[in-house]
């Protein structure tokens, strides 16, 4: 029976193998029926009860796909949604009881993919996150599959990994995804503290440039750690930061 469940999965193009999928919910139970459904049909599958809990997971990794439920305490699925869309390659899925028009509307214009109202079937869900996954695989700018690249160093994987010279790659953080991209796009030239600090925050006004020092010198020793490779950042004095083609000292 297990077997036949799993080839008409197949044969009906649901299957999510090795998308990275996030559930925000808060009720426990239902957060634990679609993880269990997700990882059933091959996606890693991470269940997370908050917008303040998925702000936290996002400083030090990244998901393909986000299942965000609406009616969220705290900071809910809507206005998270306005803040997270800035996230290039990152779909995000709406799930919520609110199924009016304008409601539907609203989600979509602030930025989800998809929107489903509830009572929501599994099957459904499903569906919907393998066609999304497919349209952003088939969307993908050439110059995000190409990777951008300085002097052989390269971002990869829409900016996520960063990878050396000698092909070793390491997973980057929002904020030093944010860093590199505006260093990358600059192409050797100065990018200014507050450009920089614009794209590791979202709120510029109450970010201490010291933190700035600190990321670069955590970035350094991470690169350096794993991949033996001196990242070519260098740090102009009343200016900024510049990516060098050649390794700083």
């Amino acid at each position: 029976m297990q077997v036949d469940r799993e080839l008409a999965a197949a044969e009906a193009g649901a299957r999510l193998d090795g998308i990275r999928i996030w559930v925000v919910e808060d009720d426990p139970e239902w957060r634990g029926m679609v993880v269990d459904e997700l990882e059933y049909h091959g996606a890693e599958v991470r269940g997370i009860d908050s917008v303040e809990a998925l702000y936290r997971e996002l400083a030090v990794d990244r998901c393909d796909i986000l299942v965000l439920d609406v009616g969220l305490p705290g900071e809910d699925g809507l206005s998270a949604t306005g803040h997270l869309r800035r996230m290039d390659g990152m779909g995000i899925v709406l799930v919520t009881g609110r199924s009016g028009t304008a409601d539907m509307a609203h989600g979509l214009s602030v930025g989800a993919d998809v929107y489903l109202p509830k009572p929501l079937e599994l099957p459904v869900l499903v569906a919907a996150l393998h066609s999304l996954h497919r349209r952003m695989s088939q969307s993908a700018p050439a110059q995000a599959a190409a990777g951008e690249t300085v002097a052989a160093w390269s971002l990869r994987s829409d900016g996520w990994d960063l990878q050396a010279p000698n092909g070793k790659v390491l997973t980057l953080t929002v904020a030093e995804r944010g860093f590199l991209r505006e260093l990358f796009a600059a192409h050797g030239e100065a990018v200014e503290r507050e450009r920089l600090i614009a794209a590791v925050t979202d709120q510029p006004w109450d970010f201490d440039p010291h933190r700035l020092e600190v990321l670069v010198h955590r970035l350094r020793t991470r690169v350096r750690n794993a991949t033996g490779a001196m990242l070519p950042v260098r740090a102009l004095r009343g200016v900024g930061y510049l990516l060098a083609s050649e390794p700083a000292g």
